[in-house]
């Protein structure tokens, strides 16, 4: 079996699993944040958020990594000379950073401290969008 395209499916596999944790936990904090009132809706959405972070997302992007790095590897590191996969590597590190702010946003809501408004949440729901975009973009059509 091909080494490079068993990582490959294994890489896209993972990313779409994170990518999913990504876009529904701050669409989970958007209903969460408008339950301010009731106890018991909110210990559930507690939950939800804790399950969805830490066993999925975290797993799904540590996969993600994991299997990008061995892409790298399989391909040869002179691949990370190339400006498509510095663009792409750049992104995915503000995607990473993106997924631990959703972690002390997480951390807010089960204190019961959550300060913002379920617009705020709304909002930020779209930066995972644009930025997978902007990576398929540049993954497929792979400029200089």
């Amino acid at each position: 079996m091909n080494a490079y395209l068993t990582f490959k499916a294994l890489h896209l596999i993972a990313v779409i699993s994170w990518m999913a944790g990504l876009l529904y936990l701050p669409r989970i904090f958007v209903y969460h944040s408008e339950t301010k009132e009731n106890k018991e809706q909110s210990e559930t959405f507690k939950i939800m958020e804790r399950k969805l972070y830490f066993y999925i997302m975290n797993p799904a992007m540590l996969l993600s990594w994991i299997f990008g790095v061995l892409l790298i590897h399989t391909q040869g590191v002179e691949s990370l000379g190339f400006l498509w996969m510095k663009i792409k590597l750049g992104l995915v590190l503000i995607l990473t950073g993106y997924h631990l702010y959703l972690l002390l946003l997480l951390r807010d809501f089960q204190v019961d401290d959550n300060p913002k408004s379920s617009r705020f949440f709304r909002i930020i729901n779209e930066i995972p969008t644009v930025l997978l975009i902007i990576i398929i973009f540049v993954v497929v059509f792979k400029p200089l």
